[in-house]
C-alpha cells in the first residue's frame, strides 16, 4: 500500500499540531515512539477501568478523564515523535494506529457500558458504530489515497474533548446537584444515543458520496 496523504481538518488541528511539536522536540531521545503508544494504549485501559469504578462512586469518572487525557498524549504523540525525528515508518504506523485505534475504542466503550450511567447495549452500539467510522476512514485511505483522520471538525481529539465534559456534567449532577443515579442515567443515556444518531448519519452520507465518486471514477461498461 502506498503511503497515503495525510490531512488533519478537524476544528483543534493546528494548535494540536503545534503543541505536539513542541513537546515531541524536548522529549529525551531514549522515548520511542512504541512507548508513546504503550502510553496511548495505558491510558485507553486507565479509562476504562475509571468508567467502570465509577459505579462505586463518582469521583471516579475524574480518573477516567486524566486518562483520556493520557490516552490522547500517547496515541497523537507516537506520529508526531516520529515525523520530528525523521524516523517515520509509514506501513508500519498505519497498522500499529489500526490495531490500537480498534482496542482502544473496545476498552473505552466496555468501561463505559459497565458504568452505571450508560447501558451496556447502547455503549455496544456507540463503540460499533465508532468503529465503522474508523474503518470508512482506513478503507478512504486504501481506495482514494487520502488520510483523513476526521468527519468534518470533529476528529479523535474533539471525541476525548467531549468524553472529559460529559464526565464533568456526570459528577456534577450526582454530586453536586445530587440526582440520583436513575436520573443521570437516563440523561447520559439519551445523550450517547442522540451522539450515535448523528455519527451514524455521518457515516452514511459519507457512505453515499464515496459510492458517487467511485461511479465517477469507474464507470461501469457494458457491452
Amino acid at each position: 500500500m502506498e503511503t497515503a496523504k495525510r490531512e488533519m481538518t478537524f476544528l483543534l488541528a493546528a494548535p494540536e499540531r503545534k503543541i505536539l511539536r513542541w513537546i515531541a522536540a524536548r522529549l529525551p531521545l531514549g522515548m520511542t515512539p512504541n512507548h508513546l503508544t504503550a502510553i496511548g494504549v495505558l491510558g485507553a485501559v486507565g479509562a476504562g477501568v475509571g468508567y467502570a469504578a465509577s459505579a462505586r462512586h463518582p469521583a471516579w469518572l475524574w480518573l477516567a478523564s486524566a486518562m483520556l487525557v493520557l490516552n490522547w498524549f500517547g496515541d497523537s504523540l507516537d506520529g508526531t515523535l516520529a515525523r520530528v525525528r525523521k524516523i517515520e515508518r509509514p506501513k508500519y504506523g498505519y497498522y500499529i494506529d489500526h490495531m490500537v485505534d480498534a482496542f482502544n475504542t473496545a476498552v473505552v466503550g466496555a468501561g463505559i457500558g459497565f458504568s452505571p450511567y450508560v447501558t451496556l447495549s447502547l455503549a455496544l452500539v456507540l463503540v460499533v458504530i465508532y468503529l465503522s467510522l474508523s474503518i470508512n476512514i482506513y478503507l478512504e485511505s486504501s481506495v482514494f489515497g487520502v488520510f483523513e483522520i476526521s468527519y468534518g471538525i470533529f476528529g479523535p481529539t474533539e471525541v476525548r474533548l467531549l468524553l472529559v465534559l460529559v464526565n464533568a456534567g456526570l459528577f456534577w449532577a450526582a454530586v453536586a446537584v445530587g440526582l440520583s443515579t436513575a436520573s443521570v442515567a437516563a440523561i447520559a443515556n439519551w445523550v450517547i444515543a442522540a451522539v450515535c444518531v448523528v455519527m451514524f448519519a455521518a457515516l452514511a452520507i459519507r457512505f453515499g458520496k464515496n459510492l458517487t465518486r467511485l461511479a465517477r471514477l469507474e464507470p461501469e461498461h457494458r457491452d
